[in-house]
């Protein structure tokens, strides 16, 4: 036995351990604690003490668990949790050392809850390394955002707000099947009632949003990754439309599927439908195709595929 050991500190091994392995037995808490079954209820007793919610269920599938209290019990970190966890914050969000920004705030909270030998090596990772931003990623508004994550998981329905990338707004009434984080944006998947078909919208241009009282099913066996990304190039401002001198396979290799769907016209040409709030970039992607092209679609969008071809002659002009 570790007589050396107070039981506070064992208490707080316990919560630990129970943390860790929700459901754990109070004979492998006295196996991994070194005490006996009884020594383990008087732990529980006095975390219980200190309004930590420590559960315990009965049955095959019984054991401690952390149950939810009004008091948040302590958030214990080894070392390389500690810095994995400021990794993984410093790589999706470059303000991780600032302490006027939400995340830097919270993230200096949680260290300062940490044992200093814990939190110093956290610490000193957050200060001295030196994040590239990432210029693609764009955060959505938080209220916002969790908004919608609990509309998607309480399945109610939503009113929303939105200004396209041109500029366009309108509002509209949806059901929110999923919040999706695709390559640093944030994304909503719905089914607008508007139009009655799927639609995804990216959530920071979404101005306002309201959950209400309605109520809806989100499709079975949804795949929300999937289905976001055979629906981003559907239901913008302006249709695209364009006929591809090569076969569907290698077009895949060339195009986002934010451009639109691939559709095999015969073994050498592909057509590309779909649609864009943004003619400009629109031009841009397609430019990334090595072959010949014709495009057919909205006349922005042949006005913006035509602007950056005089462009590009003019930059190769001697």
């Amino acid at each position: 036995m570790r007589s050396e050991v107070s039981p506070t500190a064992r208490a707080l091994l316990a919560l630990e351990l129970v943390q860790n392995h929700p459901g754990i037995t109070a004979d492998r808490l006295a196996e991994r604690l070194e005490v006996t079954p009884r020594a383990v209820r008087r732990y529980v007793a006095i975390l219980r003490e200190a309004d930590i919610p420590v559960m315990s269920m009965s049955g095959r599938a019984g054991g401690y668990r952390i149950g939810r209290g009004v008091r948040l019990p302590p958030l214990l970190f080894n070392a390389a949790e500690a810095l994995g966890l400021v990794m993984a914050v410093l790589d999706g969000h470059h303000q991780a050392a600032n302490p006027a920004d939400p995340v830097g705030s919270a993230l200096s909270k949680i260290l300062r809850a940490m044992p200093e030998p814990v939190a110093a090596q956290a610490d000193a990772v957050r200060t001295v390394a030196a994040a590239a931003p990432d210029w693609a990623a764009i955060r959505p508004n938080p209220e916002i955002a969790a908004a919608l994550v609990q509309a998607c998981a309480a399945q109610r329905r939503v009113h929303l707000a939105y200004r396209s990338e041109a500029g366009s707004e309108w509002s509209f009434e949806a059901d929110p099947w999923a919040v999706v984080v695709r390559h640093g944006r944030w994304y909503l998947l719905c089914r607008s009632l508007s139009v009655d078909a799927v639609r995804t919208y990216r959530i920071d241009r979404v101005t306002e949003a309201a959950i209400l009282d309605d109520e809806f099913e989100r499709p079975r066996d949804l795949d929300p990754v999937t289905v976001l990304e055979e629906h981003l190039g559907v239901g913008w401002e302006y249709a695209t439309d364009v006929t591809i001198d090569a076969p569907a396979d290698r077009c895949r290799a060339w195009l986002p599927r934010t451009v639109g769907r691939l559709e095999p016209v015969d073994d050498s040409t592909t057509r590309l439908i779909g649609s864009t709030s943004d003619p400009q970039w629109y031009a841009v992607q397609l430019a990334r195709v090595p072959v010949s092209y014709h495009v057919h679609g909205h006349a922005e969008i042949r006005d913006a595929v035509r602007r950056l071809g005089e462009r590009l002659l003019s930059a190769a002009d001697d």
